[in-house]
């Protein structure tokens, strides 16, 4: 009896040290938009559609003229792949004129952009949509998770944000950041979230006034120490383009206590790549393929 007891136990501990370690060493695999490659970007579908993928959602914001957080990469109605109300094309040359900063969100809602064929991602499900309204997407995200008994999603959040577009393409800092946070403090999610940028102004912001969130910072080129001075502070985070990626790069910010989360790696092969060098996390468009 004690035997069989004392079996029992070491297998159950064995099974708990087994289950800890593979938590702990889990990649934070993340939807790019969503799952650019397969739905349309930065929509409710795409994200749920990575929920059903069992990765966690990635994803931008812009603001409406009436300074509402609405989930899009572009500052503009993007040509390639967005159609007017009435169903017609945006002349490409003309699109910049269609700044979302410059439309009340209720214009903004009636834009499709799920039904046009784009060529940059020929497998992505053509369907009507809508750029939603943060708030809404959480909401949305949220219950269909519940419903389905997955686990609560994660968010990577990107504010979209430089000096050059200050009160041009979107909000200041401060208001930002503080329009950003109403939203999530209010779903009762900043545990689940991680803000990420190029520009360092609004993680600075982050860093200062939120601590339980974690911050991401972006970069597209430069070494490891010279985009770290850019920032007050040592990001949890350090999000390169995947192509900077190596093991001494990884090893270094393990060393310093930093994540290394990269973008985009879109090809099986790049994944795999990508994992031999021990980061933590991959941001893909094709979650599919993890």
């Amino acid at each position: 009896m004690y035997n069989k007891f004392s079996c029992l136990l070491f297998t159950c501990v064995l099974a708990l040290s087994a289950s800890q370690s593979f938590s702990q060493n889990k990649i934070d695999l993340q939807g790019h938009r969503g799952a650019r490659g397969l739905m349309p970007e930065n929509t409710i579908p795409a994200m749920k559609k990575a929920i059903d993928l069992g990765v966690n959602l990635e994803m931008d914001i812009n603001f409406s003229k009436d300074q509402k957080p609405i989930v899009s990469h572009d500052h503009w109605l993007n040509a390639a792949f967005v159609l007017t109300p009435d169903g017609k094309e945006i002349p490409a040359e003309t699109q910049k004129e269609k700044r979302l900063y410059d439309l009340k969100y209720k214009e903004i809602r009636k834009y499709d952009v799920g039904s046009k064929f784009y060529s940059t991602f020929p497998e992505q499900k053509k369907m009507k949509a809508y750029i939603p309204l943060l708030s809404e997407l959480i909401d949305s995200v949220e219950l269909y998770a519940k419903q389905k008994n997955y686990p609560l999603p994660h968010y990577n959040i990107e504010t979209k944000i430089s000096e050059t577009g200050d009160n041009i393409n979107h909000p200041t800092p401060k208001v930002f950041v503080k329009k950003l946070m109403k939203v999530i403090n209010s779903k009762k999610i900043a545990d689940r979230v991680m803000i990420q940028s190029f520009d360092p102004r609004t993680l600075e912001i982050i860093n200062k006034q939120h601590k339980n969130v974690q911050t991401s910072y972006l970069v597209s080129k430069g070494k490891l120490e010279d985009n770290l001075k850019k920032l007050t502070f040592k990001p949890d985070i350090y999000s390169p383009n995947y192509k900077m990626v190596n093991k001494s790069l990884v090893e270094k910010c393990h060393q310093m206590g930093i994540k290394v989360i990269p973008w985009t790696v879109n090809t099986k092969e790049e994944i795999e790549a990508i994992k031999a060098t021990g980061v933590d996390g991959i941001i893909s468009d094709y979650p599919n393929l993890y």
